[in-house]
């Protein structure tokens, strides 16, 4: 099977990261692909398989060389993000000419080459695309199936290698990806996860994260009573709300520039509650972005005299750039792989999260590789095929270069 083939049948599991569950993996269809990855693995040829209680699978692929080489990870997450249904998947195979693919002809869906350029540099290939009604789910299972199609290149071919680990991990998309990775048990060297967006991604930095959660207990009282008596909970939260920059946002930031994000928002005049993410690459100025929400809540309850909002202020992950100034090599290693396999590298900030960021923090230095795809978590995914094919050659050259 290619990796064609393999991202196509992957597609059809909905494996839908659910938030809202305490339970690990969050959604029972992640573990349903699990279950299908270690039957797969074993059927190729990988005798190491495990699937633990809690839905990472691990698998390791023996040395084949008499000297000692570095061992190597590559690592993928099941789940897709819950912005969008994963449900009923119904991927489309285009053979791209150019201009506006027309992804539902009945819900007038199209994507357009206007509104998403990029897809300008890949006329003459094929691609796959939703069909305008769900996400498609490159992010991640393309990963998963670059990886698998790799490692079935790899036992089918007489290749020197030295031990190979590979992982795939549920529950990225909602922030607990790494959360009961066993670093120890997959016991690699270093590793790389599969994870970025379009051909040529290499990623070492990611943003400093954190998460506010605001609770506003305001007083409700009759409209017609309510002089001097009532505190709107909704109003208080417009208050702290519009103390934010007003620039500072995700709509109005790029590059290493670092933002404020409300993702959720639900009030009424007894209480209200909502949620602001909190993002930036440089340490110092991610500390300082805390400092203010915290004098925002403070500022908001003296106005009031009384504690009336309360301020949950958690940290997620941290810029995995500062672990790799004395690991360059392992980047390096990457960047030559692309180049040697006809791959321009584009190292390019994450902004956002990635697995490996939180593994780079508990021992394992695990920088981020293009996947392929392009707008991830909305009805407008595509993938090129290409670009995963591309990918399944970049890890079989990492593993060349590392087994030298």
């Amino acid at each position: 099977m290619n990796v064609k083939e393999r991202f196509l049948k992957y597609v059809g599991f909905d494996t839908t990261a659910n938030p809202e569950s305490k339970e690990c993996p969050s959604f029972s269809g992640e573990l349903a692909i699990a279950k299908y990855l270690v039957e797969e693995l074993k059927r190729i040829g990988v005798k190491d398989v495990t699937l633990d209680d809690n839905g990472y699978v691990y698998a390791s692929i023996p040395s084949n060389m008499e000297k000692s080489v570095p061992t190597v990870g590559f690592i993928a997450h099941l789940d897709t993000s819950p912005a969008l249904t994963g449900k009923n998947v119904k991927p489309k195979v285009v053979k791209y000419e150019g201009g506006d693919i027309l992804l539902n002809e009945a819900l007038n869906i199209v994507l357009s080459s206007k509104e998403f350029p990029d897809l300008n540099q890949y006329v003459g290939e094929e691609l796959i695309t939703t069909d305008g009604t769900t996400l498609l789910g490159a992010d991640d299972k393309a990963g998963v199936a670059e990886i698998i199609t790799a490692v079935e290149y790899l036992l089918t071919h007489d290749i020197k290698h030295g031990t190979i680990k590979i992982a795939f991990t549920p529950d990225e998309e909602i922030g607990r990806g790494a959360n009961l990775f066993d670093v120890d048990f997959f016991d690699a060297d270093f590793a790389y996860t599969m994870d970025g967006g379009p051909i040529g991604e290499l990623q070492y930095e990611n943003f400093n994260a954190a998460s506010a959660i605001f609770e506003i207990q305001g007083k409700s009282v009759h409209p017609g009573q309510a002089k001097d008596k009532m505190i709107n909970a909704s109003l208080v939260a417009a208050k702290v709300i519009n103390k934010f920059p007003k620039d500072e946002v995700p709509e109005k930031t790029s590059g290493y520039e670092g933002f404020y994000h409300l993702t959720s928002l639900h009030g009424s005049e007894e209480k209200a509650n909502f949620i602001y993410i909190i993002r930036d690459f440089d340490k110092a100025n991610f500390i300082r972005r805390k400092d203010m929400v915290k004098k925002i809540v403070e500022e908001v309850n003296q106005l009031f005299n009384e504690p009336i909002v309360k301020l949950n202020l958690t940290d997620s992950y941290y810029n995995m750039k500062e672990k790799f100034i004395d690991r360059m090599d392992i980047i390096d290693i990457a960047k030559e792989a692309m180049i040697d396999v006809g791959v321009k590298p584009r190292i390019v900030p994450i902004r956002g999260g990635t697995d490996g960021a939180r593994l780079s923090y508990m021992g394992l230095l695990t920088p981020n590789i293009f996947a392929g795809g392009h707008n991830f978590h909305g009805k407008y995914e595509y993938i090129p095929v290409k670009s995963m094919e591309k990918a399944v050659q970049v890890i079989l050259k990492i593993i060349e270069k590392v087994s030298r």
